[in-house]
C-alpha cells in the first residue's frame, strides 16, 4: 500500500513539474547543450569546484526557463542565489 501512494505521488510531482519546466528531454538537451558549452572553453580549467556547480546548476535553471515557465520567479531567484555563494566565497 505504501509502495502505491509514494508512485502516486511521484506522479503528482513529475506531473506538476512538466507543467511548470517543460518536456524533461527537451530540459535535458538544452541543459547538457549549456554546460558542454562551458567545459569546452580554457576557462573552464580554472574554476574551483564550487564556481563549476554554480555555473552548471545555473545552466540548469536557465534550461528550465527556456524550456519551461520564464515568469516563474524562484528560477531566477535561485540563479542570482548560486552567484551569491561563489560572491561569498571569493570574499571570504
Amino acid at each position: 500500500m505504501a509502495r502505491t501512494k509514494q508512485a502516486t505521488d511521484v506522479k503528482k510531482t513529475l506531473a506538476a513539474r512538466g507543467k511548470r519546466y517543460g518536456d524533461f528531454a527537451d530540459h535535458a538537451q538544452i541543459t547538457q547543450d549549456l554546460k558542454d558549452v562551458m567545459r569546452a572553453t580554457e576557462g573552464w580549467e580554472r574554476l574551483t569546484p564550487s564556481m563549476r556547480e554554480a555555473l552548471e546548476m545555473n545552466a540548469h535553471k536557465i534550461g528550465r526557463i527556456l524550456n519551461g515557465d520564464p515568469e516563474y520567479a524562484d528560477s531566477w531567484h535561485d540563479i542570482a542565489g548560486y552567484a551569491v555563494l561563489v560572491e561569498q566565497q571569493l570574499e571570504g
